[in-house]
């Protein structure tokens, strides 16, 4: 059985926003139809739902690591991101029933607050159950490190063996961040993803001192290697940002996810899209609040022409996996049109995970969760407030 929903405005995403127009719904949440107000008055459509607010399709949330979804609150926020990692390795450790416990309620979190599909980031294979039981969409990031050049072949042989136990779930296997893997394991990664369609994944310039540590070796991440216990004597610093420094070892063939860019410059973006045609930027502006008290030039990336995802992170640096919040800072600290905003958490993150052909637009023969999104008039233009309700 068909219904018919309406709305203030109907947002496909793939085309403009329509003012009071419709869309037909099966029971199964696949769309028949996307109609303007005077298609459906000519095809007489009768007992239409009618809603005061946006339709939109369901999100998409390209950053969490719900394995650390057990960590909520328990790392002091604004210490930056160095004392972060330290508090991470510190207290990450819990029973594997308190784990699962922990991700199953975070998968239903996002699952009631409109997400559709995630990108997941994982370090082993304790998330595999879940997400093969959720009715979320899950590519799992699985990452990998090692900072010794030395130890490139172990770390690949360990993600290799935990990619196994994620069965049939999508999954790529992806660098962590560049200070903390070698150009030898940037290389085996590399290596790895010839002939597959691998998408990627890096954490970039969260913190100054990562760019400082790429540039003379200086700032926060000697204190992090001395607490590893890591000698890098044999670490040179290439003299350039974070970014420049590593994005030539990735392949340009592979969708590249760079998430949080909150020390990203104007300079940096200008080389990444030289050298990267297929570059997607992710934003985590709480996780960015949370550990260090800082958010990216959004400004810039926008005005730029870059394309733009929305991501949660962790439990650990966040106290919601909620894409409407991530979308509410954005909105109040930057002059970011509404439609933009619903495209960033929309079809840009499945443009980038690959599975537009069910989820990111409202379009028939899709079945892409549908969203109703409050809104006010501001200067006659819809104003989002913040409010929602998952409707499919």
């Amino acid at each position: 059985m068909i219904s018919y929903l309406s709305a203030s405005y109907v947002y496909p995403v793939t085309s403009g926003p329509i003012k009071n127009g419709v869309i037909g719904v099966e029971e199964d949440g696949q769309i028949t139809a996307v109609f303007t107000p005077e298609e459906a008055a000519e095809r007489q459509i009768k007992d239409v739902v009618t809603y005061d607010g946006i339709l939109v399709p369901g999100f998409v949330n390209t950053h969490c690591h719900l394995e650390l979804s057990h960590m909520k609150a328990k790392i002091a926020g604004k210490k930056g991101l160095v004392d972060f990692v330290k508090n991470v390795m510190k207290t990450r450790s819990a029973d594997d029933y308190s784990i699962e416990v922990d991700m199953l309620k975070a998968d239903v979190e996002m699952f009631e607050g409109g997400v559709v599909a995630v990108g997941d980031i994982s370090n082993q294979a304790i998330s595999a159950s879940i997400k093969k039981g959720s009715p979320i969409y899950y590519h799992t990031f699985l990452e990998v490190m090692g900072f010794n050049p030395a130890t490139a072949k172990l770390s690949m042989d360990r993600a290799l063996e935990f990619e196994e136990k994620f069965e049939d779930l999508s999954l790529s296997i992806v660098p962590h961040a560049p200070y903390s893997v070698s150009s030898a394991l940037f290389e085996a990664l590399k290596a790895n993803s010839v002939d597959k369609a691998s998408l990627v994944s890096i954490h970039n310039q969260e913190t100054a001192d990562e760019n400082a540590f790429f540039e003379d070796k200086t700032g926060k991440f000697l204190d992090l290697y001395e607490f590893l216990g890591l000698n890098i004597d044999f670490y040179k610093p290439s003299g350039k940002t974070s970014l420049q420094s590593y994005l030539p070892l990735l392949s340009p063939d592979n969708k590249t996810l760079l998430v949080h860019n909150t020390f990203t410059s104007a300079e940096d973006v200008k080389f990444a899209e030289a050298v990267h045609p297929n570059l997607y930027w992710c934003l985590c502006p709480r996780a960015n609040m949370y550990i260090e008290d800082q958010l990216p030039d959004v400004n810039m990336l926008k005005d730029a022409g870059v394309t733009i995802t929305l991501g949660t992170d962790s439990l650990a640096s966040n106290r919601k996996l909620s894409i409407l919040a991530e979308m509410e800072v954005l909105a109040n600290d930057f002059d970011i049109p509404v439609w933009d905003l619903i495209k960033w958490a929309t079809w840009n993150g499945a443009d980038f995970l690959g599975i537009t052909e069910r989820y990111g637009s409202l379009e028939p023969g899709k079945r892409p969760g549908i969203n109703l999104l409050g809104y006010k008039e501001k200067n006659g233009q819809p104003v989002l407030n913040f409010k929602m309700k998952r409707l499919f």
